[in-house]
């Protein structure tokens, strides 16, 4: 199983929910890679020292020569590897080619894609390598704005180089209970998404931001957080699913 987790919009806890919806799955014995496709890459820094990887996604999509290996880190997490991003994956955009292949599937039960927060062709690639895509949704004003183009892309991706690709779900994210418009915008998009939205919601969660600062997954470093707790019950609803 490959899950792209993709949405255009920036700052929507796309990457909180790649490392450590990945995370949880490597907690249940399953054997995880997190390749993370954005340039800013935040999910590598999230696990990894920047100064120490020598080799990312950026040399293993442009030289297809280059052992797989070579590009794989293990994390702190046991049965989570990751392959990070470095900066010069921006530069992939003009030089990308073709469909992207992930020669590492049979290697791994679980693949998580952290993609950038555009349509470009690393994130229509991605979604081409993918089995499912989960789309995080923050319940704000313009939580909706974009989507439309998004379910467009995952729709023209199904219909010629990846026939295969389901919605796995919509996640509401950085949601704010205690607000009306949060509620509001939740009820919106439950409208809109129906079935595919994901019972689970992730709340804002000052533990969520703060444990990548320490290379660490919200469940080893805040085991009894609403994160913790919110994340291994969308893993559940995840598994539950396919």
């Amino acid at each position: 199983m490959i899950i792209a987790i993709a949405n255009q919009k920036g700052g929507v806890g796309k990457t909180t929910t790649a490392i450590n919806l990945a995370a949880a799955f490597a907690r249940l014995g399953k054997r995880v890679l997190l390749l993370d496709l954005d340039p800013q890459a935040n999910s590598s820094i999230s696990f990894l020292d920047p100064l120490s990887v020598e080799r990312s996604a950026y040399e293993l999509m442009t030289d297809g020569q280059a052992p797989v290996e070579q590009a794989v880190y293990r994390t702190p997490v046991e049965g989570l590897d990751l392959i990070p991003a470095r900066i010069n994956l921006a530069k992939l955009e003009a030089k990308l080619v073709g469909d992207f292949d992930a020669p590492f599937r049979d290697q791994y039960s679980i693949i998580i894609i952290d993609t950038p927060p555009t349509l470009g062709l690393i994130t229509v690639n991605a979604l081409v390598a993918a089995t499912h895509v989960l789309v995080p949704i923050q319940s704000s004003y313009f939580a909706l704005e974009g989507t439309d183009d998004l379910l467009e892309t995952i729709e023209k991706v199904k219909a010629r180089p990846n026939p295969g690709l389901e919605l796995l779900g919509v996640l509401v994210t950085l949601h704010d209970k205690r607000t009306t418009l949060a509620r509001e915008v939740h009820e919106q998009i439950k409208k809109v998404f129906g079935p595919k939205l994901f019972e689970t919601v992730i709340t804002k969660s000052v533990r969520l931001e703060e444990s990548p600062a320490y290379k660490e997954s919200i469940f080893s470093f805040a085991p009894n957080s609403s994160g913790a707790i919110e994340y291994g019950n969308l893993c559940d609803e995840v598994m539950s699913r396919v």
